[in-house]
């Protein structure tokens, strides 16, 4: 491989492009795929960060499923938020990616609203807003008591419910989505909603057979995205819970759980070991989800 590379980069052209891929390429090996190695190490070892990392083998991944309650129960909630929010926050993202496309007054203002919760969504302002909006005495309990209904729980702090209102946060941030849902519906031709009109379809059947077929790709690509970016999410949880995951662990996401191991436990070989399970758990996911894809995304150039 040296050797292709060095006979590669004789020509002019190509050391050029070598030139302006270098950054990349030093980013590439210095900050993901040499830290990623160490990591895979670090997993195999019992590591402290104040005493050399000690080799036990596999004891880390053993002790994931047979010795630690907290780590079942991480992944128990982290399903609960990924399997809920994700079909919400894409059933509502086409909704109203549906409705701007039907060309309102001041459109350019609406797209810039509800794309607005994507970019605050994921900062500790909002999250520290969301925490008060579900406590005991936040506006949610204050508006519902205006209709009567007094002596509401903080839904944050009761376990039935706190998980989710970080579902609701998570379904508020539809923004990203819905943009590329509406670039999506604005590749469809006009020509076969004329058609669908002239064959006598009305608005569901044309939704349901012209509209959703095509969109397909776009639906595909949308929940990868998501539910990649959903077994990642960390920030709500931390904020709202003050980084314990409560009340009783309710709140213990995954990447919370993995946090607390490694910086709070200071176990960063167990950390480093819960961290390779998600990278396996989210691959496995998306490979499921590549080779669903063929039975229901259609794209136009295939037969």
């Amino acid at each position: 491989m040296s050797r292709d590379v060095a006979q590669y980069s004789r020509h002019p052209h190509n050391r050029a492009a070598l030139l302006f891929l270098a950054p990349w390429l030093l980013g590439f090996f210095g900050l993901t795929l040499l830290p990623m190695l160490g990591s895979l190490y670090l997993s195999l070892t019992s590591y402290d960060l104040l005493t050399a990392p000690r080799w036990i083998g596999l004891h880390n991944f053993a002790q994931l499923f047979t010795a630690d309650p907290r780590y079942i129960q991480s992944i128990k909630v982290t399903v609960i938020y990924v399997f809920v929010s994700v079909p919400l926050r894409l059933v509502l993202a086409l909704a109203l990616a549906m409705v701007l496309r039907r060309g309102l007054k001041a459109i350019g203002l609406f797209r810039a609203a509800f794309y607005l919760p994507s970019l605050l969504g994921g900062s500790v302002a909002i999250a520290v807003l969301w925490r008060r909006l579900f406590a005991g005495d936040g506006l949610l309990n204050l508006a519902l008591g205006e209709f009567g209904l007094d002596g509401l729980p903080s839904w944050v702090s009761n376990p039935d419910y706190a998980v989710y209102t970080l579902v609701l946060l998570a379904v508020w941030e539809f923004g990203s989505p819905m943009i590329i849902f509406l670039a999506g519906l604005n590749q469809i031709p006009k020509d076969l909603y004329d058609a669908a009109a002239v064959d006598g379809a009305g608005r569901v059947a044309t939704f349901f057979r012209v509209t959703i077929p095509l969109l397909t790709p776009i639906i595909f690509f949308n929940l990868i995205m998501q539910v990649i970016g959903s077994f990642k999410t960390f920030t709500p949880a931390f904020v709202v819970s003050a980084g314990t995951g409560g009340p009783a662990d309710s709140t213990l996401f995954y990447t919370l759980y993995l946090y607390q191991q490694g910086f709070t436990f200071f176990h960063m070989g167990y950390a480093a070991a819960m961290a390779w399970v998600l990278l396996a758990v989210i691959a496995a996911i998306t490979a499921v989800n590549f080779l669903g894809s063929r039975y229901w995304v259609f794209y136009e150039d295939v037969a």
